[in-house]
C-alpha cells in the first residue's frame, strides 16, 4: 500500500485545523453562555459554603488564624474598588446575586484587579469587618473551556474526515465518472489531473494511460482504413479509364461503381467527421438538397421547418447512407420525415420493406457487419448504419431502428433540439 504524499497529509492537517477552529467557534456560540452560567452557579455555591464556614470560624478565632488554617485570603482593611476596561464586571454582579440567593444576607461585593481579577466579599464578623477575596474566571474565548475543547476536537475530526472524503475522494471519483462517460463521444477527452487520495490518483493515471492507448489505436485504425481506401482509388480510376477506352461491358462498369462506393465508405468511416465545424442552418433545406440527387427515385418528403446546429457534411452523408440502404434493401416508396418529437429533432427514413429483425438490430450497427439478407448488394460493406450511428452520437443523439406505425421499417436520427 502506497503512503500518502506530503501534500495530501498537509491538506488533511489543514482540514483538521479549520474544522477544529470552526467547531470550537460554533460550540462557543451555542453552549458558551450555558457553560458560563453553570460555572458561575458552581462558584457561587462553593463560595457561599466557604463564607459560612469562615463566618463560623471568625466567631472563635481572629482573621489571621482563620486565613492560616483555611488557606483563604482574608483582609481586615476596607478594599478600594479598582478595575479597568477589561474587568468582567457582569460576572461580579452575577456572583453577588448567587451569593444573595444562597446566604441569609446579601453581602457587599467590591470588584478589584488587585491582587487579581476578582471580588472582595464582606464577611459577618463580631469584632471588625473582614473581607474575603474570591478570584473570578475569565470570560474570554481563549483559553477555551475544556469541555468545549473536547467536543470541538471530536466534532472537528468528524467534519474534517467528511470534507477529506468529499474533496479528496468523492469529487475526483465524480470527475473520473464524467470523463468515462465522455469516452467515445468526444474527439479526445482531456486527461484527468492527479489529485486526491493515492488510490484515486492511481485510477486517474490508469484512465490517462487508457486514453493514450485508445488514441493510438484509433489513429492506427484510421490510418489503415484511409490508406487502403486511398490505395484502391488509383487502380479503380485506371480501370475505369481502360473500360471507357475499350468500351467495356456494363457489368464491369457496375462493379467499378461498387468498388468506388466501398472506397468512399472506408474514407468516410476513417475520417469520422470530428474536425467539421458546427453550422446553424435549416434542416429542411439540407434534406431537400440531398433528395434532389435522387431524381427519378421513389422518394417522398415530409419536412417541418427546423433550424439546428449541425455538421452539415457529416449529417448529409449519414442521411444519404440511410436513403441508399432503404432504396437498396427496402420496398418503395421511401419517405424522409423531419419533425420535432418529444424534445428532439427526428430525421426518419422509412420504407415499406420488412426491415431488420429485432434480434439483429444491435448487430446491424456494428462496423463491417452485414446481415444475411443484405449479402450480394452492390457497393455495400456494412458501414452505412455504423457511420449514421457515429454521426448521431457526435451530435449528442442516437440512431433508432424501429418498425413504423404505418407499416414498413424506419431508421431515425434523433438529435437534441438544442444542437
Amino acid at each position: 500500500m502506497s503512503l500518502p504524499s506530503g501534500a495530501l497529509l498537509l491538506r488533511l492537517a489543514l482540514f483538521l485545523l479549520l474544522s477544529w477552529g470552526a467547531s470550537l467557534g460554533v460550540l462557543q456560540l451555542l453552549l458558551g453562555q450555558r457553560l458560563d452560567r453553570a460555572q458561575m452557579e458552581q462558584m457561587g455555591r462553593d463560595l457561599a459554603s466557604g463564607i459560612r464556614l469562615s463566618e463560623v470560624a471568625l466567631e472563635r478565632f481572629p482573621p489571621s488564624v482563620v486565613a492560616q488554617l483555611s488557606g483563604l485570603r482574608l483582609s481586615t482593611e476596607a478594599p478600594a474598588p479598582g478595575f479597568g476596561e477589561n474587568f468582567p464586571q457582569e460576572r461580579a454582579q452575577e456572583l453577588r446575586l448567587e451569593l444573595c440567593k444562597r446566604l441569609h444576607h446579601c453581602p457587599e461585593v467590591v470588584p478589584t484587579e488587585i491582587p487579581g481579577n476578582g471580588v472582595w466579599v464582606e464577611l459577618l464578623s463580631p469584632l471588625e469587618k473582614v473581607w474575603l477575596f474570591a478570584p473570578l474566571p475569565s470570560d474570554n474565548w481563549w483559553p477555551p473551556d475544556p469541555q468545549l475543547a473536547s467536543l470541538s476536537l471530536l466534532s472537528g475530526s468528524v467534519v474534517a474526515g467528511g470534507l477529506f472524503l468529499l474533496l479528496e475522494v468523492q469529487r475526483p471519483l465524480q470527475r473520473l465518472e464524467r470523463a468515462l462517460g465522455r469516452v467515445g463521444l468526444e474527439e479526445r477527452p482531456a486527461p484527468l489531473p492527479k489529485e486526491g487520495a493515492v488510490e484515486v490518483q492511481r485510477l486517474s493515471q490508469h484512465f490517462n494511460s487508457m486514453l493514450t492507448r485508445l488514441e493510438r489505436s484509433e489513429a492506427e485504425r484510421a490510418t489503415m482504413l484511409a490508406g487502403i481506401a486511398h490505395d484502391l482509388k488509383s487502380p479503380i480510376t485506371r480501370l475505369r479509364l481502360r473500360l471507357a477506352m475499350e468500351s467495356g461491358s456494363p457489368q464491369a462498369q457496375a462493379d467499378l461503381d461498387a468498388l468506388e462506393r466501398i472506397t468512399g465508405q472506408f474514407l468516410l468511416f476513417a475520417g469520422g467527421g470530428q474536425a467539421e465545424e458546427l453550422v446553424r442552418l435549416p434542416l429542411q433545406d439540407l434534406i431537400g438538397e440531398l433528395a434532389a440527387r435522387y431524381d427519378g427515385q421513389p422518394l417522398e418528403l415530409e419536412l417541418e421547418a427546423i433550424e439546428a446546429l449541425v455538421q452539415p457534411v457529416a449529417l448529409g452523408r449519414a442521411i444519404s447512407n440511410l436513403v441508399d440502404n432503404a432504396l437498396s434493401y427496402g420496398e418503395p416508396p421511401v419517405l424522409i420525415q423531419l419533425q420535432r418529437l418529444q424534445g428532439q429533432v427526428s430525421i426518419c427514413i422509412q420504407d415499406q420493406g420488412a426491415g431488420i429483425a429485432k434480434e439483429q438490430r444491435e448487430q446491424a450497427l456494428m462496423p463491417f457487419h452485414r446481415l444475411d439478407a443484405s449479402r450480394g448488394g452492390s457497393g455495400h460493406c456494412g458501414l452505412g448504419l455504423a457511420i449514421a450511428s457515429r454521426v448521431a452520437e457526435a451530435h449528442g443523439g442516437r440512431l433508432d431502428l424501429k418498425d413504423s406505425a404505418q407499416g414498413g421499417f424506419s431508421v431515425c436520427l434523433l438529435l437534441p433540439e438544442a444542437s
